[in-house]
């Protein structure tokens, strides 16, 4: 009955019935609808989204009905939830066929595993002591964990962690490591790091930084290095980006290294690596400088539902094990000890993640590394053939572009923007095909933003250099 629902509602006799007309799929992603002053419903045509506290998740939302007394016998209840499943499933293909914006592999087979979603898989407490918990999969976790302490080179008995939420819980464990570990400590992140790490700042009361950043969105050391000199009485926790949120860009790790040893930090810094998507792609690029333990990096956090593939949000967080001690605590309802952020983990996402890692291994990843920045290099060529200011950081699969001129075209390829720019994140999933389709969506449109002197692209200089910027004082230049 349940596989049925998939396709169509359920009548009475169990046979599946065609969807009714009204459960149109491109509903889904008609414009929103915007509340007015005077409380009628609006089309919203603005430019660019209106963000407004409490009111824009309203727009559209799947209410909650109460059952009828004789919904058990009737059957409706259940056809009718099959129907609206069924339709936000034809909107989830849908959105899958236009989503470039955001660093998530969505190729990815799970099929063995659809046997296991009957059970609550809950990962209580530390992942290295049994607790009296018995649902869990921490033999899963601890394998998995096993895998990225080896790629990272980091010893069986040197290191801790545990499988997360999200890449943001990744951020918040390893800044509060860094905490524990220096409590005067001031926390250093570049302004284009990911907004977790501020979000940690307020979050632990911490002091914060915010460190400039070149053309390319690195870290500048040399700014870096003046503002440590500023604070050389207090150690220092640096938040190193293994590719930024927007950019794409790899932070220099050893000379972040470099600046706070000849700024007299030595043996007084905490270093946390963000490598939210890149963090699992650099290791398998041969140009790439290495994220390793064996530099004096304390912690590393991956995202696992990014370029993994894993179908439900989770990470993976590494710190030494020397410096875990200050978080832990015993727990004894559990029988257990807990260092971790949340206390239930989800049980299901180590058990995809060690699922893809023995199917796909270095050797898979590697193959997919390559795909992914030979098909980013194709994108940006095309976007520059074709008059459009492009730039791609020599280590990233992130395409920077001139941020479309029409919201729906945004919304309708799920493009990430800041200002001025946007970006296109190219993943295993994302073929020449697609990026094809995109690129001949995006001209057409173009042609009516600027054609016929209508208007000109604008110039994004300041935010990719002049020599990726195609706009008509650049190109003449």
């Amino acid at each position: 009955m349940a596989a049925s629902f998939a396709n169509g509602a359920m009548n009475r006799s169990g046979k599946v019935e065609p969807l009714p007309e009204e459960f149109d799929p491109k509903e889904i992603v008609s414009p929103m609808a915007l509340e007015s002053d005077a409380g009628a419903v609006e089309e919203c045509v603005e430019t660019r989204r209106e963000i407004v506290l409490g009111r824009n998740v309203h727009t559209m939302c799947y209410t909650i009905k109460e059952p009828e007394v004789d919904d058990d016998v009737t059957g409706e209840r259940e056809g009718y939830m099959a129907s609206v499943l069924a339709r936000y499933r034809k909107s989830l293909i849908e959105r899958t066929k236009h989503h470039l914006g955001y660093p998530y592999n969505l190729d990815f087979e799970y099929g063995a595993l659809s046997q296991l979603q009957h059970f609550s898989i809950n990962n209580l407490g530390d992942p290295f002591i049994e607790s009296n918990y018995g649902v869990h999969s921490r033999q899963f976790e601890v394998g998995v964990l096993d895998w990225f302490a080896r790629l990272w080179e980091l010893e069986k008995n040197e290191y801790w962690g545990y499988i997360t939420n999200c890449g943001t819980e990744g951020n918040l464990h390893g800044i509060l490591v860094g905490r524990e570990v220096f409590p005067e400590g001031i926390l250093y992140a570049s302004r284009e790091s990911h907004y977790s790490i501020y979000k940690a700042a307020r979050m632990y009361r911490m002091e914060c930084v915010k460190v400039g950043t070149l053309i390319s969105g690195e870290i500048d050391c040399a700014d870096f290095e003046r503002k440590l000199l500023l604070n050389k009485e207090k150690p220092a926790i640096v938040n190193v980006n293994i590719g930024t949120t927007v950019k794409g860009a790899v932070d220099d790790l050893d000379m972040v290294i470099e600046t706070l040893e000849k700024s007299g930090f030595r043996g007084r810094f905490y270093i946390h690596c963000d490598g939210a998507l890149f963090g699992l792609m650099m290791p398998f690029v041969k140009r790439a400088p290495k994220v390793t333990f064996k530099k004096p990096i304390d912690s590393v956090s991956v995202s696992g539902h990014k370029f993994v593939g894993c179908p439900m949000p989770c990470g993976v967080q590494i710190t030494r094990l020397k410096n875990i001690n200050a978080l832990s605590s015993n727990v004894e309802y559990l029988a257990s000890r807990d260092a971790t952020i949340m206390g239930s983990r989800n049980g299901h996402a180590p058990i995809f993640l060690w699922y893809t890692l023995n199917r796909k291994g270095y050797r898979g990843f590697q193959k997919e590394v390559q795909k992914c920045l030979r098909n980013a290099h194709y994108l940006k060529d095309r976007l520059i053939e074709a008059g459009i200011s492009a730039m791609l950081n020599e280590l990233s699969s992130t395409v920077v572009l001139e941020r479309p001129k029409d919201e729906e075209f945004v919304r309708r390829w799920q493009l990430a923007c800041e200002g001025n720019i946007a970006h296109v994140v190219v993943m295993p999933n994302v073929t020449i095909d697609k990026l094809d389709d995109f690129l001949n969506e995006l001209v057409q449109w173009r042609t009516r933003w600027y054609g016929d002197g209508v208007g000109e692209p604008p110039c994004i200089a300041a935010d990719i250099g002049p020599d990726n910027c195609c706009c008509a004082e650049h190109k003449k230049s």
